[in-house]
C-alpha cells in the first residue's frame, strides 16, 4: 500500500515501515500523529487519487525524534556598495514512521 501525503506544505510519498523526515511538528516524541491530508492511496490493483484530499482516509505514524539538520549558507552581495553578508540556517525536522495507511 502506497500514499502520498501532505504536511508542512510538502508531499511525502510513504509507505508502512517508511521513516520519513518532515517539517517540525509539535507532538511529543513517541506520540502518535495523524495525517488527514491523504492526496493519493494505491496498490497493484486498484489507486484512489482525491480531488484534492480523499475524503475517510487516514495515515498514522509514530514520531520518533525531533533535531536540526544540516546548516546551509547564503551570502548576500551587492557590487560597488561594499555590502556582504553570510547567513547560515539549521531547519528543524522531525523524523516519523509510518505505521498505518488506512
Amino acid at each position: 500500500m502506497l500514499a502520498i501525503i501532505k504536511t508542512g506544505g510538502k508531499q511525502y510519498k510513504v509507505k508502512v515501515g517508511d521513516k520519513v523526515k518532515v517539517e517540525k511538528l509539535e507532538d511529543a516524541v513517541g506520540s502518535t500523529i495523524v495525517f488527514s491530508e491523504v492526496l493519493f492511496v494505491g496498490d497493484e490493483k486498484e489507486i484512489k487519487v482525491g480531488t484534492p484530499f480523499l475524503t475517510g482516509a487516514i495515515v498514522e505514524g509514530k514520531i520518533l525524534r525531533t533535531e536540526q539538520g544540516d546548516k546551509v549558507t547564503g551570502i548576500k552581495f551587492k557590487a560597488k556598495k561594499r555590502y556582504k553578508v553570510k547567513f547560515g540556517h539549521r531547519q528543524i525536522f522531525t523524523e516519523v514512521e509510518i505505521t498505518k495507511i488506512a
